[in-house]
């Protein structure tokens, strides 16, 4: 049944790869990722409407769930595992599962990704609704797990998304929009960790980093909505501060500290000259969404907006 799919092709490329030397095969892997960019920027428009269709069910208190198995549930669990961190997101608000659970992320679960039964139940116990929006990714496009799962979430009403590296992919007759970057055959055939693999991130990465944009996580392209929960984090949330606002390092560390350490709070407070507590008024009337935020200030008391 695999023997139609693109990427179980044998590379003509890659045929005599075991004779090669470590420079060529790291020149050949290289000239092949070569390819991936433009495979998933010939998706732009499908994967923008993505990102335009999950934005207002996560702003109206619905969620965004990846689900896949093996490297495509694992690259799901990753990117949603990285929203919290990067975007303050609340961890329920993306969710990675993977056909065999917590324990398949490191170790094979077999025969985990052969149940269709088992994608639907994952996503029933998410109490999954029409406020939710999921994404089935499956390069083949044709995981039982995933399109067992699709045909669950479409029963709820939730909005259906497939990620897929091959052309004519079974999911997408269970999907409301397909994404298919075709990324070709891999230089080990089968072995889409590789090609696949990065044009999954890719995707995952813009869809996700799309959604937090539109929901007011950057300001400008400076990272306001991040947790700082290590030094590093620390380090960038004063420069982040300190560049909004003209404020030495010392004085945003400072005011960090009096916003407990909210970086949108302490931009709003010093740029509107209000208090921390007015600050996080404004911003919530402005859905979060600090440059929303400033230009209401400007308009009632002559702030100058950057």
């Amino acid at each position: 049944m695999l023997d139609h799919l693109t990427t179980e092709a044998r590379n003509p490329a890659s045929e005599m790869l075991d004779s090669l030397s470590p420079l060529e095969i790291v020149q050949l892997i290289s000239s092949e990722d070569a390819k991936v960019a433009s495979a998933v920027a010939e998706q732009a428009t499908s994967i923008a409407k993505a990102i335009e269709m999950v934005t207002p069910r996560l702003a109206n208190g619905g969620r965004l769930i990846y689900f896949g198995a093996g490297t495509s549930g694992r690259l799901g669990v990753l990117d949603a595992a990285e929203c919290p961190p990067t975007f303050n997101a609340d961890p329920s608000q993306v969710i990675g599962l993977i056909a065999g659970g917590k324990q398949a992320i490191t170790t094979a679960v077999e025969g985990a990704e052969d149940n269709p039964a088992l994608g639907a139940k994952d996503l029933e116990n998410l109490n999954l609704s029409s406020n939710d929006a999921v994404i089935g990714i499956a390069t083949s496009g044709r995981t039982p797990y995933v399109l067992g799962g699709l045909e669950y979430a479409q029963t709820v009403g939730a909005y259906c998304i497939g990620l897929a590296c091959n052309r004519d992919a079974e999911l997408t007759t269970r999907c409301d929009l397909n994404i298919i970057p075709v990324v070709g055959p891999e230089i080990i055939s089968g072995s889409t960790r590789m090609k696949a693999g990065t044009a999954t991130k890719m995707v995952l990465n813009m869809i996700s980093t799309g959604v937090m944009i539109r929901l007011g996580k950057t300001y400008g392209n400076l990272m306001v909505d991040l947790r700082a929960t290590n030094s590093k984090l620390l380090a960038r949330a004063k420069r982040i501060v300190a560049t909004s606002t003209n404020l030495s390092e010392s004085e945003a560390g400072k005011l960090l500290d009096e916003c407990n350490g909210e970086v949108k709070t302490a931009i709003l407070a010093s740029l509107a000259n209000h208090s921390p507590e007015k600050a996080r008024e404004l911003l919530a009337a402005n859905d979060g969404h600090l440059q929303h935020a400033i230009s209401t200030a400007s308009s009632t008391n002559g702030v100058a907006v950057k």
